[in-house]
C-alpha cells in the first residue's frame, strides 16, 4: 500500500472507529437504564430499579447505606445523560467533555467494582476498556472533515 493510500485508509479506519466507538458506548448506556425499568423484560437484568439500587449497594459496600439512593440515580442520570450525547453528532469541545465524562463514570464504577468485587469483575465485564474506548474518543473527537 503507498503512502498516501496508507493515510487514506487511516484516516478512513479513525472516522467509523471513532464512531463504533461512540454508538457502543451509548447504546452500552442506554441499554443499562432500560435494564433498570424492566424494558428489556421479566428475568432480563435488573429488572426493577429497586434490584438495581440493590446492585449500587454491593458495587458501592464501602458508602454509607444513606448514600446509595442517591448514587444510584446520579448514576442512572449521568448514564442517561452520557448516552444520549454519545449518539448525537457533537463535535469539538463538546464531543471530548462527553467522552472524558463517559471515562471518568467508566473509570469510577471500575474501580469500586475492584474495590467491593476484586479485580476480576471489572476486568470481566470491560468497565476498564470501555473507560480507554472513551479516552481514545475525547483524544480523537470528530471533525469537521
Amino acid at each position: 500500500m503507498s503512502d498516501s493510500a496508507s493515510r487514506a485508509f487511516d484516516r478512513w479506519a479513525l472516522r467509523y472507529a471513532r464512531h463504533y466507538a461512540r454508538w457502543a458506548l451509548g447504546a452500552a448506556f442506554l441499554s443499562g437504564i432500560a435494564s433498570r425499568f424492566g424494558l428489556w423484560g421479566t428475568g432480563r437484568g435488573y429488572g426493577t430499579f429497586a434490584n438495581f439500587v440493590k446492585y449500587t449497594a454491593q458495587v458501592n459496600r464501602f458508602m454509607p447505606a444513606r448514600t446509595i439512593p442517591f448514587l444510584a440515580w446520579a448514576a442512572t442520570a449521568a448514564e442517561f445523560t452520557l448516552g444520549l450525547a454519545l449518539l448525537l453528532p457533537l463535535r469539538g469541545r463538546a464531543a471530548r467533555i462527553v467522552a472524558l465524562g463517559s471515562a471518568a463514570l467508566l473509570a469510577v464504577f471500575g474501580l469500586a467494582m475492584a474495590i467491593s468485587f476484586g479485580p476480576k469483575e471489572p476486568l470481566d465485564y470491560s468497565v476498564f476498556s470501555a473507560s480507554a474506548a472513551a479516552l481514545l474518543v475525547a483524544l480523537h473527537p470528530a471533525s469537521d472533515t
